[in-house]
């Protein structure tokens, strides 16, 4: 059993490992341009078989449809500075040839009840195996540090409540996602002032490397 979950995963690990070098890569060529990069970091990860098996349960999907019918066995995350970075990111990825757009959910314009926001981008990527060319569903979900802040914390409450969270906790938890989006629009008022000041940064730190050489 395990070795016919390691063969069906093995498409997905692959993935995963191909686009956190393209993505990356991305980043990589703003910086050689000397330009505002608009992804901070990126991260990626394979769905625990645990949670493969659970997600079916409740979103009642037949276990010979997991490759069709569910969307984020194989999931990245790309993190943003700025709102208006998440938008650069996703136009940046429309124009990809390497791997194909089947679902945008934008839920930063159009929040969840709980407060989360993000944009979620569904992709048909192509690996390449020994037995040839396989297409594989993978979620990439792009935010800003703060939307990814507080996302983590109501991940772990979410474990810990078994997803009912107490009125009081749902309370608190929608103050702190408007409070993180408040913070990610002043942060874009001063936008200006920070890329100035890390490209100051940058620059000094590079000039006192070539002291050191």
């Amino acid at each position: 059993m395990m070795k016919h979950w390691d063969q069906f995963l093995a498409p997905y690990k692959q993935a995963v490992s191909e686009l956190k070098i393209k993505l990356k890569g991305m980043r990589g060529q703003f910086e050689l341009d000397s330009s505002h990069s608009p992804i901070e970091f990126v991260t990626g990860r394979v769905k625990p078989i645990a949670s493969i098996l659970d997600k079916p349960n409740q979103k009642a999907i037949p276990l010979d449809k997991l490759e069709e019918e569910m969307q984020d066995i194989a999931g990245m995350r790309i993190m943003c500075q700025f709102v208006d970075d998440i938008h650069r990111v996703v136009s940046l990825l429309r124009n990809r040839n390497d791997l194909e757009i089947v679902e945008e959910r934008d839920y930063i314009s159009h929040k969840k009840t709980s407060g989360y926001r993000s944009y979620h981008v569904v992709i048909s990527y192509p690996v390449q195996t020994i037995h040839g060319e396989k297409k594989i569903l993978a979620e990439i979900q792009i935010r800003t540090l703060a939307m990814n802040f507080w996302a983590t914390i109501e991940h772990t409450l979410s474990y810990k409540y078994k997803g009912i969270f107490p009125t009081d906790i749902q309370m608190r938890l929608q103050r702190a996602a408007e409070a993180a989006f408040r913070l990610d629009e002043e942060m874009s008022l001063i936008r200006g002032e920070i890329q100035d000041a890390q490209a100051f940064f940058t620059t000094n730190k590079e000039f006192k490397q070539e002291e050191k050489s």
